[in-house]
């Protein structure tokens, strides 16, 4: 029981021993300092609308492929209408008209 209080002091007195050699050291420490500077706003931002308006076509005919399409779209605002032409291999021509707007989408 006395080797066992005995050792329990001397750990105790390790310890304590060792509180006291960290007095000589310093920590690391960093600080910031962020300045912030509001000025006045000279630039103002201003919405707009801007209508759309497009028209544009192409059309190719490669006899070395065969390839024969076209096509042809314009909008206004919000309607948009086309038409596109295709030759399938058979011989036939697919052709597709197509209209979109606020209602029909």
């Amino acid at each position: 029981m006395l080797t066992k209080v005995l050792l329990i002091a001397v750990v105790v007195a390790a310890v304590a021993a060792q509180d006291g050699h960290h007095e000589h050291h310093h920590h690391a420490s960093s600080s910031q300092s962020i300045k912030q500077y509001h000025g006045k706003a000279t630039e103002k931002h201003v919405e707009y609308y801007s209508h759309p308006k497009y028209e544009f076509a192409y059309k190719v005919e490669d006899p070395h492929t065969g390839d024969k399409k076209s096509q042809h779209e314009s909008r206004d605002g919000d309607v948009v209408k086309g038409v596109y032409s295709l030759h399938e291999p058979d011989g036939t021509v697919r052709i597709v008209e197509y209209h979109a707007d606020k209602k029909t989408g």
